[in-house]
């Protein structure tokens, strides 16, 4: 976590906000987040490693698509200089304006539908979407370097690599635009109007859309605790039930490598050791 003089010189700089309240948002796999408070406005501000700037900006722009559509979504804050996002050394900085409601409860039956809900919203709506910054989909190298710290990481990250490779070359899956770390903090219900919505869309990129499911169910567990959240999905959202029951716990795998391979090259032993518990209870593929 970057220290809050490095947040509040950004925010001060580059979009002219003097920070009241700050309040670090629950733990996301791909950036660091922030409520904010200035003046009378709040905010959401995101901080991703640098090599993602481009799809965190597709990310931002996608969120305009939404709003366009009357998806409830952040709205995207330009910097003095008219950027989307502003470059620090220690990654890409992004403001949003902050959605009215409660961030929801990943454990909650009731919150579970209106995420699956939104998730499937969000991925209709984002069919056809284009960006030049969007990453294309692809797989885990598992002969990083990185991998050789722990004696069962390689052969994990292989695992779930071939898995994923054979799903992708012998199923017709559904393409499109992946939020890439749909967690239940990412989305908001209002009570008072019982409108959900999303706070911003992430480094977006494309892949199999059940991949993104697969993320959202890693953050309720596993399969077992996220019937809801598959429910909410499935009556919103462009996948049909066949296919997401049969990719889902091939991608859920891959998830939980994609989470041990991160951990493992930024030096997160906690993560590490979540990942490899996840790992095992799936037993092998």
């Amino acid at each position: 976590m970057p220290d809050a003089e490095l947040l509040r010189s950004t925010l001060r700089d580059q979009w002219h906000l003097v920070p009241g309240e700050i309040t670090a948002l629950p733990d996301a796999l791909m950036s660091y987040g922030w409520e904010v408070t200035a003046g009378p406005e709040r905010y959401v501000v995101r901080l991703t490693e640098a090599r993602c700037r481009q799809p965190v900006e597709a990310g931002l722009a996608a969120a305009d698509h939404l709003r366009g559509r009357d998806i409830a979504a952040g709205e995207p804050v330009r910097t003095l200089s008219g950027g989307l996002t502003a470059q620090t050394a220690e990654g890409a900085f992004s403001v949003l304006r902050r959605l009215p409601g409660r961030r929801l409860d990943g454990g909650d039956p009731i919150d579970q539908q209106f995420w699956g809900d939104r998730l499937g919203v969000v991925h209709r709506a984002l069919q056809g979407f284009h960006h030049p910054g969007l990453r294309p989909w692809r797989l885990l190298d598992p002969d990083a370097p990185h991998l050789r710290g722990e004696p069962w990481l390689r052969g994990a990250v292989l695992e779930a690599v071939t898995a994923a490779t054979r799903l992708t070359v012998t199923d017709r899956l559904t393409y499109g635009v992946l939020h890439g770390d749909p967690a239940p903090g990412v989305f908001v219900v209002d009570p008072g109007t019982g409108r959900a919505g999303l706070l911003d869309c992430g480094a977006s990129g494309l892949g199999p859309l059940v991949y993104d499911v697969a993320a959202a169910v890693a953050y309720t567990g596993g399969m077992a605790e996220a019937g809801d959240l598959i429910d909410g999905y499935l009556a919103a959202g462009p996948v049909g039930a066949d296919e997401l029951h049969a990719v889902l716990p091939v991608l859920l795998r891959l998830r939980w490598a994609v989470q041990a391979d991160r951990a493992a090259r930024l030096g997160l032993p906690d993560t590490l050791r979540s990942a490899k518990a996840a790992l095992e209870a799936m037993g092998g593929s």
